[in-house]
């Protein structure tokens, strides 16, 4: 028979009607003579119940954990309600039970939390079954209808762009893909859409969307994927701020439609402001009250040897992070988080309790270092703190790279852990980053987005001049600390993109053969154009409150870029690799 409901959506509403349901025995009881089993599908669960008298009974009695099975029955009410269940207050009283499939027995049970990460990958198709992987993908794919439905609206076109392309490495490296037919050449697996969004503009289709994969063979973070899902958004004749505004307006009304959730102001804050009071671009803006002092001017003769040194260098910095009054830490503590900072280089925690704060001395101000610090380094660290009694100042003093990074982990982690975030969503605009960083390793400037970002129309000069001091109409959005997208205004002049190209040290002949096929399409007419995009895994992980990104993708990766359930990635035979024309290297 044809199904008439699914599990989970079957209500008071139908009561005393006939239904037919079709899913897994997630869990069988027998009880006076009586067998009871929930069926479980996509929506959820629902209670079955078989009488011994019943023509149906002898089926009900073969039925074991996750078989497939088909009831037709009478729905009525739950002589004892469960209120755990959307379904508790009905039950299905079965007339008929068809097994549609058997099951053997599952390696790992169904909505079992104390499965580890890898047994749950190894076994993702289980897994998948389960409430809460279940209840993921749905609200993803939610997300992603909400997302189209807004572009849709708004005059976008979804428009597919090739999986198949050139390699243009910048940045992360490109998973290459060998032609069987072109031996010796290889396609490369997109980054991003990016080039081939800059054509769509020079094409006359201004307003351009995609939900795509993109792949980047890079060393995997903590919660990373080398292959990922983005939302990208290309328009022209826009200016930063409509687009910024039309960003705004689909993330609102994306958390709106799938969560309910009215979300609060955007601010908008400076990559300096961002760097300078948090020391990340993406501030956690829920934990407000936890900001940096910086100290760095103040303290160029001080008597204490580590801030004085960090002070007087040319790219050194002192910054105070003051904890409120409510926060304790212990000497432990002390410790774990100097190890803590560690990681990011830093060489050590300094702090100082404040027990009476009109008494600028080891008395007063409690710390190891209090004993190197004059009375009026002490007056110093006091006032521009504005330290209260019972508050603890802890301090980072080094290269700014290893403060910034340090002190802005140590922040996050002090402050989540101690429970001093306040507001559920936070988001805010980050503008006006710089245009380039300078790598030690390589010995020249490198794109902080990528090369086809316009700088500010008032920076261009500094292109030849100062490229450290040019800022770029770059923009990135951020939600409680995560960088939701990430957008700029592209240079769509040639005589720009050269002069962005002499300062990365990149000659004519080699932007020519990288990118020459963007660089001649620009000189047909390019619009002013611009674009942005969101990380579509980032998005639903924040909204399901997920522990990792993996949690809201159906078939991820490990951080070791291998999926658990196909073995993948796997060898080949070598006839495959003949036919490529490629050789395996001898193994050592």
């Amino acid at each position: 028979m044809q199904r008439t409901n699914y599990c989970g959506l079957i209500t008071d509403d139908y009561l005393n009607q006939q239904v037919t349901v079709k899913g897994w025995v997630h869990r069988r009881r027998d009880l006076g003579g009586l067998i009871f089993f929930d069926l479980r599908d996509r929506e959820g669960l629902l209670q079955v119940v078989a009488e011994p008298d019943s023509s149906c009974f002898s089926n009900a009695d073969k039925l074991k954990h996750e078989y497939v099975v088909e009831v037709t029955g009478t729905v009525r009410s739950r002589p004892n309600p469960n209120k755990d269940l959307k379904t508790g207050n009905i039950e299905v009283l079965a007339s008929s039970i068809t097994i549609l499939n058997t099951a053997i027995p599952t390696p790992i049970l169904v909505d079992d939390e104390s499965v580890s990460e890898m047994n749950r990958m190894a076994h993702r198709i289980i897994d998948l079954r389960g409430q809460k992987m279940r209840n993921n993908i749905m609200l993803r794919t939610k997300l992603s209808h909400e997302i189209r439905c807004f572009l849709n609206d708004e005059g976008f076109l979804d428009i597919e762009t090739p999986f198949l392309t050139r390699s243009t490495p910048e940045g992360a490296r490109d998973f290459l893909v060998p032609s069987r037919v072109h031996k010796g050449q290889f396609y490369a697996l997109p980054q991003s859409p990016q080039l081939f969004k800059q054509l769509l503009m020079v094409a006359g289709f201004d307003k351009y969307y995609q939900i795509v994969r993109c792949f980047r063979d890079e060393d995997l973070r903590a919660d990373r994927q080398p292959e990922f899902t983005q939302v990208d958004i290309e328009t022209s004749f826009l200016s930063e701020m409509e687009i910024r505004e039309m960003a705004e307006r689909l993330i609102r009304q994306a958390f709106k439609k799938v969560l309910d959730v009215e979300l609060p102001e955007f601010p908008v804050m400076t990559y300096a402001d961002a760097m300078y009071y948090y020391g990340s671009d993406k501030p956690d803006l829920r934990l407000e009250n936890l900001k940096f002092v910086d100290l760095t001017a103040q303290l160029k003769n001080c008597g204490f040897k580590v801030f004085n040194d960090a002070a007087n260098r040319a790219d050194g910095r002192i910054v105070a992070l003051k904890l409120p009054s409510s926060v304790t830490l212990s000497r432990k503590e002390i410790d774990e988080l100097t190890k803590f900072v560690g990681i990011y280089g830093a060489k050590g925690l300094a702090y100082i309790k404040v027990n009476d704060v009109s008494k600028l001395n080891e008395e007063g101000l409690q710390s190891p270092v209090v004993k190197f610090l004059s009375a009026e380094d002490l007056s110093i660290i006091v006032n521009a703190t504005n330290a209260q009694n019972g508050e603890i100042i802890l301090f980072g003093a080094d290269r700014a790279k290893v403060v910034n990074e340090a002190m802005g982990a140590l922040r996050l982690k002090v402050g989540h852990e101690k429970g001093l975030a306040v507001g559920e969503w936070k988001p805010l605009w980050v503008v006006d980053f710089p245009m380039f960083e300078y790598d030690d390793e390589a010995d020249r400037y490198v794109a902080c987005h990528h090369p086809f970002t316009s700088p500010k129309d008032e920076h261009i000069d500094k292109l030849t001049t100062n490229p450290a001091e040019c800022l770029a109409k770059a923009y990135d959005i951020v939600l409680n600390g995560w960088e939701l997208g990430g957008g700029s205004i592209r240079i769509y002049r040639s005589e720009i993109q050269s002069k962005v190209f002499d300062a990365l040290k990149i000659s004519k002949e080699e932007a020519q053969n990288k990118f020459g096929f963007l660089l001649d399409n620009l000189q047909f007419g390019a619009p002013p154009h611009g674009g942005i995009a969101f990380g579509l895994d980032r998005i639903a992980s924040m909204m399901c409150k997920a522990e990792s990104i993996r949690d809201v993708i159906a078939f991820p990766k490990t951080t070791k870029g291998q999926c658990l359930l196909t073995s993948a990635p796997n060898e080949v035979d070598d006839k495959q690799l003949t036919d490529l024309g490629i050789a395996r290297l001898p193994q050592n």
